[in-house]
């Protein structure tokens, strides 16, 4: 027998009708123990996941670190703050700024850890 391409099979499929795609799906099953709707159901969601990336991020200050005074100029520098809510932030920790661009983020990242503080992206 000629081995058949991809496109081939396919092409055959499309020509027949439900039941005999039943059929042909039920003699798989058979012939090699694995139901194929399983494995294309079950290998869609982790393609899926592989190609999904993160177009924005939230930028999370963790800990100011000792230089604390050049950490609240930073924050206020980024998110125009008055200099009290700066300095809660510095003390306290949180989110700096809510779901910007991941280059965004990421400036904003090296310029607080430029600071001395620690950040992450979330």
């Amino acid at each position: 027998m000629a081995k058949l391409s991809t496109q081939e099979i396919i092409d055959a499929i499309k020509e027949m009708k439900i039941l005999e795609v039943k059929e042909l799906v039920d003699a798989m099953k058979e012939e090699f123990g694995v139901d194929p709707s399983a494995v294309a159901v079950a290998a869609a969601p982790a393609a899926g996941a592989a190609a999904e990336e993160k177009t924005e991020a939230t930028v999370v200050l963790k800990d100011a670190g000792a230089a604390k005074i050049q950490v609240i100029k930073a924050i206020r520098d980024i998110t125009g703050l008055g200099l009290m809510e700066a300095k809660a932030l510095a003390d306290n920790g949180g989110n700096v700024k809510e779901n910007v661009p991941m280059d965004e983020a990421n400036d904003i990242k090296a310029k607080l850890e430029e600071a001395g503080a620690t950040v992450e992206l979330a």
